[in-house]
């Protein structure tokens, strides 16, 4: 195992330039959730060049990909994913272009030996996790239906982690309808901001009530066109947290007796949009610790996260309820450095970052290679993962 594991490390390190430039092209072209052609073309076409046949629009998704190198048989199949699509507004603020080249990476290295193993190993290309929920819909039209274990990395700021969980999200919109009318006689209208402000400050009443853990914030998208016209139509956003999908479904109805409430305050109608609602995640920890040596055998040290603090959110939290899943942190950043800033995404070409890419690649590869040469290994992931989710989502 130990020959199979340095063999994967030669590869990866023969593909440097290869996979470098891969993240810094990606880095150059910010595509935003479900638009990332060019990101997809590009992680494509070096899985092409290295022979390995792509299916593309895999998972019913225009910009989702789906290539395998197959074994001496095709099960377990470990499935590396990989984002690549950036925020609006700030481009790649989150560094997904390092999880794509990572994954890539990974791909390359155990397909490479893959002639040697009893298994398979996968590469998905998983768009819009930024508020898309790609691998929710991926997940509903089949993609992960002959995936056994799933696995990534995620760039972060401070410390490498492992085991770091993330809570339930989901994002709201929503809209009133009112009547326009002059300032000077606001009584003829029916003043869609007010009904919209309203809601906000409804949210803050009921903040008390809301489950242990909860985060709401919103913003106005559309507030009216001018102050002296009453506005007749509003738009707000809002990110809604918990710790559970069981809170989410409170928090939301919360935020819904708002909006009505606001409605009957105010004369105005209004229509709500919810987006994909993304689970709590289930961090696997026997694949987990074996990602934390792999890396740390190569030089870097791997810690724990801090119990207390409350994380983000993330689709992979849906996957990692249907199979044993991990999502590791490997530090591109010194702390401080928030994501989903322009900061960071300048962090996400640097030069730690383009060492990430390697790193990633091969901690995730050795572990792959781990999860089909030992049994025992991935009997203690499943009965991790059986005991680790809740009866709910078995049903």
């Amino acid at each position: 195992m130990n020959q199979l594991k340095e063999k994967v490390q030669q590869v990866i390190d023969t593909k440097k330039e290869e996979l470098i430039q891969l993240s810094h092209e990606i880095h150059a072209h910010p595509e935003i959730a479900y638009e990332e052609r060019i990101s997809s073309q590009l992680i494509c076409a070096l899985l092409e060049k290295n022979g390995y046949h792509v299916s593309n629009g895999y998972g019913g998704l225009e910009t989702a990909f789906y290539a395998q190198a197959v074994g001496k048989q095709s099960r377990p199949n470990i499935a590396i994913l990989a984002e690549y699509d950036a925020l609006k507004g700030i481009g790649h603020g989150c560094g997904h272009n390092i999880i794509a080249t990572c994954a890539a990476g990974a791909f390359l290295g155990v397909a490479s030996v893959i002639e040697e193993l009893y298994g398979s190993v996968c590469i998905l290309g998983t768009p819009a996790e930024e508020g898309g929920g790609g691998k929710i819909t991926m997940l509903e039209n089949g993609a992960f239906d002959d995936v056994d274990f799933a696995m990534m990395i995620h760039p972060t700021s401070g410390n490498n982690l492992i085991l770091r969980g993330g809570r339930a999200a989901v994002s709201m919109k929503v809209a009133f309808q009112g009547k326009g009318a002059h300032s000077s006689d606001p009584s003829r209208g029916i003043n869609a901001l007010n009904a919209l402000i309203e809601v906000f400050n409804g949210i803050n009443v009921m903040r008390p009530l809301m489950p242990v853990g909860a985060n709401v914030n919103g913003i106005i998208t559309e507030g009216g066109v001018a102050a002296n016209i009453i506005p007749d139509h509003t738009q707000g956003v809002f990110s809604i947290r918990g710790d559970t999908l069981r809170d989410l479904e409170k928090i939301i109805g919360i935020l819904k007796d708002c909006v009505a409430s606001a409605e009957r305050l105010t004369g105005a109608k209004a229509e709500i949009k919810l987006g994909r609602c993304y689970a709590e995640r289930y961090p696997n920890k026997p694949m987990g610790e074996a990602f934390k040596a792999n890396i740390e055998s190569l030089g870097e040290k791997v810690y724990y996260p801090d119990p207390k603090k409350q994380y983000g959110s993330s689709d992979i939290g849906n996957v990692s309820i249907r199979m044993p899943a991990i999502h590791e942190y490997l530090s591109i950043a010194p702390e401080g450095v928030n994501a989903h800033t322009k900061e960071f995404a300048e962090c996400a070409l640097s030069q730690r970052a383009d060492e990430v890419c390697l790193l990633g690649a091969k901690g995730l590869a050795m572990t792959a290679i781990d999860l089909l040469t030992n049994a025992d290994l991935r009997k203690q992931a499943l009965d991790s993962h059986s005991l680790q989710v809740p009866e709910i989502y078995k049903k």
